[in-house]
């Protein structure tokens, strides 16, 4: 399955590699076959970048999944002042350009906090690109607390995509948006939140507990 959000990308690359088919059926040039070759393999890249498989969500409430596909590159606690207004756990997950960049909703709760912030493209895996870099972030209401998700762009990723609107429902491992080319999502929760998950453990999207929001 093929994300929609990669539907155009997909269909510019392939037409332009037809073209260059219909054309190195006409023309005998060494330079288009390379361009030719190329542009086959961006579409390929393209197809596995966009690609979109079903996971099994788990079906319990106080149960945290991750948010993207990735490696869990930091744990720790921090001070969140924008959204949960309190100490919090903080999981950050980097996406390389290979794996699945569809990102999914961890928790089941009603979106309260939309904020987009531009800022610059360092790379995902720095420290500070969690507070310097564009990011969109987007805060949910569960039943057992409040959490925070940042989607931060990379310096290759310069798009992040977000479905989510103000006072929408959603349900644990929805999918919402996705960060195009390699980056990173921040995952901030309650301190008294249970976690599972382990520093460079790689997690899969909507199917990897991070861990158990408190009572």
């Amino acid at each position: 399955m093929i994300n929609k959000s990669g539907y155009k990308i997909i269909i510019v690359n392939g037409s332009l590699f037809i073209c260059l088919l219909t054309l190195l059926h006409f023309n005998d040039s060494r330079l288009l076959e390379v361009i030719t070759f190329l542009t086959c393999i961006l579409l390929f890249f393209h197809f596995l970048f966009f690609r979109d498989p079903e996971r099994e969500i788990p079906q319990y409430e106080d149960l945290i999944v991750s948010p993207a596909d990735g490696k869990v590159i930091k744990i720790t606690e921090v001070e969140e002042d924008h959204y949960l207004h309190s100490r919090a756990i903080l999981v950050s997950i980097f996406m390389s350009v290979f794996d699945v960049h569809v990102n999914r909703v961890p928790v089941s709760g009603e979106i309260e906090y939309l904020n987009y912030r531009s800022g610059k493209f360092k790379p995902a895996y720095k420290d500070n690109s969690s507070e310097l870099n564009e990011q969109l972030v987007t805060g949910i209401k569960s039943l057992r607390g409040k959490i925070l998700i940042k989607q931060i762009a990379g310096i290759i990723a310069r798009r992040i995509v977000c479905s989510l609107k103000k006072g929408d429902m959603v349900r644990t491992g929805e999918r919402f948006g996705m960060i195009k080319y390699g980056s990173r999502v921040d995952l901030l929760i309650p301190m008294a939140s249970k976690i599972y998950v382990k520093l460079h453990e790689r997690v899969i999207a909507g199917e990897t507990i991070i861990g158990e929001l408190p009572d």
